[in-house]
């Protein structure tokens, strides 16, 4: 896509409440509505018309945030049923038409769309129980919705949901690396983390330190969900995964307490810390 200017329209003005983001020049409009305003946004109508959404949140048994992809005639009311059953979202991002001209099969066909990409960008967890079903569309539409749910990608990573960003590695990059004698890991630090790359190894065993804290439980998340499998005297990352710090990413491969600002270096010796936090 090319240059775009977004606009961020606060109805509240609080900054923290409900958010709509749109370009200036495309049809589809996000709506970030925040868990505990939900009650404030019953009297917007965009909510009440036929639209795409995914409940974001976190949880302290995964590794990963999580989101949940649905679709509703009543986005609104959807909403509501979901603030009475699910427990895990703190957010609900909602794609409406502002011409209104989402009809079902257009927003069945990005429910899919949507759930094939974020499972193979694999940032965020899926909480959908089954995979959605892809409908019949023309070809035509299929262009028209592809262009949708790129405006879609790019306005809900612009609100700091970045569920469709898939990870790629260059050998051209500056990378880093966290070492140790069992351990050999590749990372880059990126705008919400630090990536440890597919095929780095981790320490087998962990420190007595480390046992039954947050550390543990943090690889033990990992190995449950087959991002970290054992292969010899240690583990290895099955594919790229992105902690929210240095020092999470650190204590997963090292089995330790570390500070991932000193840990991680790059091929010449100079620490993150030097990198990013003493120039």
């Amino acid at each position: 896509m090319p240059a775009s200017t977004i606009q961020i329209f606060l109805p509240d003005s609080n900054p923290r409440g409900l958010r709509i983001a749109k370009i200036t020049t495309r049809n589809i409009e996000v709506l970030q509505v925040p868990r505990i305003h939900l009650d404030d946004t019953n009297k917007r109508h965009e909510l009440t018309n036929v639209g795409l959404y995914f409940l974001v949140g976190t949880s302290d048994e995964q590794a990963l945030p999580i989101v949940y992809v649905g679709e509703a005639e009543d986005v609104l009311s959807r909403l509501n049923q979901h603030n009475r059953s699910k427990d895990f979202w703190q957010w609900a991002l909602v794609c409406v038409s502002r011409s209104q001209e989402f009809t079902k099969v257009h927003v069945k066909y990005l429910e899919w769309l949507c759930h094939q990409t974020i499972e193979k960008a694999g940032r965020f967890q899926l909480e959908n129980k089954g995979e959605p079903t892809c409908p019949h569309v023309s070809e035509a539409l299929k262009a028209d919705l592809s262009d949708y749910f790129d405006t879609i990608r790019i306005l809900t990573s612009t609100l700091g949901f970045p569920l469709f960003e898939e990870i790629q590695k260059s050998t051209e990059e500056r990378l880093l690396h966290c070492t140790s004698k069992s351990a050999e890991a590749i990372g880059k630090y990126l705008e919400d983390g630090l990536v440890v790359y597919k095929d780095s190894t981790a320490s087998l065993e962990e420190s007595p330190s480390a046992k039954g804290t947050w550390v543990a439980k943090l690889r033990q998340s990992l190995i449950e969900n087959k991002t970290l499998v054992q292969s010899g005297n240690g583990y290895v990352f099955t594919k790229n995964h992105i902690f929210n710090s240095p020092s999470a990413a650190a204590v997963t491969v090292l089995g330790r307490y570390a500070n991932g600002w000193t840990e991680w270096k790059f091929e010449d010796g100079t620490t993150l810390d030097q990198e990013i936090r003493q120039k």
